[in-house]
């Protein structure tokens, strides 16, 4: 059992949790909870380094769950555990993960981009939500939060390890998006977004809450689009716009 925060490998689990340039120079993170280590399991079974404690083995089905992966899963004390932990009160698992996105379809149906979207937890509710609805890819563009900052992990559900996520710059953005049709998504839009036809390959390009999309991604898009409002609502949370279109979309294509 590990029961000192010293141990060189708690401090590499430590700075990875805190240092967003560690990470990416590591390419790898950290993530916490039983249900990320269900789909850790499932991505990276080979590759995978575990912490637990006793008291999360107690469970049986936790104890099944460690045989799933390859690599000596490691005990640490239930204080290593809170040191090593990004949240208040830790479930006693977690595991670092290589920084190894999905790749993206040849030719995708329908992408999201996200420009300058700031706020943790609203990129990973962000990231949630286009995994439910059926989202071929994301791409980051520049100014958006780390994807793989703790608070982003714990909203995104998992989804890190279904969808294709990219960081990437405009002229990547615009390669990517080549044969697509862009929307941007604006509170003073030119067309409903329920009569946008995301049946054809789509994008759609969100901002941020704080200053909305950029010149550049005014610039890549086709079309604005648009979510109308009652009572003089004059917007809805990023996250939450973000979620009405594109379930508007996955409802759009199915049929």
């Amino acid at each position: 059992m590990i029961t000192s925060t010293s141990n060189s490998k708690i401090k590499h689990v430590r700075r990875l949790q805190q240092d967003r340039r560690y990470r990416e120079r590591e390419q790898a993170y950290v993530v916490e909870g039983t249900r990320w280590l269900q789909e850790a399991a499932a991505a990276f079974p080979d590759e995978a380094t575990l912490f637990y404690t006793d008291n999360w083995l107690a469970a049986a089905e936790n104890e099944a769950l460690l045989t799933r992966f390859k690599e000596a899963p490691l005990l640490v004390s239930d204080e290593v555990m809170a040191a090593m932990s990004e949240v208040a009160t830790p479930q006693g698992a977690l595991a670092v993960l290589p920084m190894r996105p999905r790749p993206l379809p040849q030719a995708p149906g329908f992408l999201l981009v996200l420009d300058g979207v700031q706020t943790p937890g609203n990129l990973g509710t962000m990231l949630r939500t286009a995994g439910a609805a059926g989202v071929d890819g994301i791409l980051l563009a520049p100014g958006s939060v780390d994807a793989y900052n703790p608070k982003v992990l714990r909203g995104a559900m998992g989804a890190h390890l279904r969808l294709p996520l990219y960081t990437a710059n405009w002229d990547e953005i615009r390669r990517l998006t080549a044969n697509t049709l862009v929307w941007l998504a604006a509170a003073k839009g030119r067309t409903a977004y329920t009569d946008a036809n995301w049946r054809r390959p789509s994008t759609l390009i969100v901002g941020s809450e704080a200053h909305g999309a950029g010149s550049q991604a005014h610039d890549l898009a086709h079309d604005t689009v648009y979510i109308p409002m009652h009572a003089n609502t004059e917007s809805l949370n990023a996250a939450m716009a973000a979620a009405v279109i594109l379930f508007e979309a996955a409802r759009q294509r199915r049929s």
